[in-house]
């Protein structure tokens, strides 16, 4: 018996390390090498990075419907799912830097403005897919999950974004906000 605990410990703990590495694998990154030098390159810089942002996950969701649109794509179903999971990981990243850039006190009412009217367009852009008629059902099951997700994310972020920019604009007029923030770490990257 005492050989037995052993040899459970030894299971159970590779078992926990075949499934850290399957989920490891999993979540792949979403960016491509250009757009992490980008990102890393505007670090210093709020407005810039939430552009970033933005820019690149409106990029996935063309993608996506270029991909969609294709008579010739294979496997359509696999395609829209890691597309929406790369749209999904961009999309809490912007908001992780937003928490980050409002923690700091930065002033963001200017990307603020562009992330609103991108919640809408891209809120549209899933609600169509959703709403896809010519979709057959057993597709749409594939990646059903992971687009209501993201559909209740955007939405729930979309109204936090128009509460924080109101926050923001009364900040604004108590002086509260930083301005420049790259003045607040010596103009060094993060």
């Amino acid at each position: 018996m005492t050989a037995w605990v052993p040899r459970c410990a030894l299971l159970a703990t590779l078992f926990l390390v075949g499934v850290s590495v399957v989920q490891a694998q999993r979540h792949r990154e979403p960016l491509t090498q250009p757009e992490i030098d980008q990102i890393r390159d505007a670090s210093w810089e709020p407005r810039k990075r939430l552009a970033l942002y933005v820019e690149f996950a409106r990029a996935r969701l063309v993608k996506l419907e270029q991909m969609r649109s294709d008579p010739k794509t294979k496997n359509r179903a696999a395609q829209t799912h890691d597309l929406l999971d790369d749209f999904q990981l961009l999309y809490d990243e912007l908001n992780d830097n937003i928490d980050t850039y409002v923690d700091r006190k930065d002033d963001i009412r200017k990307p603020l403005k562009g992330i609103i009217e991108a919640d809408t367009e891209f809120q549209a852009k899933l609600r169509a897919l959703k709403d896809g008629a010519d979709i057959p059902a057993e597709e749409s099951r594939q990646y059903e999950f992971v687009l209501t997700n993201l559909l209740e994310s955007v939405d729930t972020s979309a109204e936090d974004h128009r509460k924080l920019l109101a926050d923001q604009e009364d900040a604004a007029k108590h002086k509260r906000l930083n301005t420049n923030s790259s003045a607040n770490n010596g103009g060094r990257p993060e």
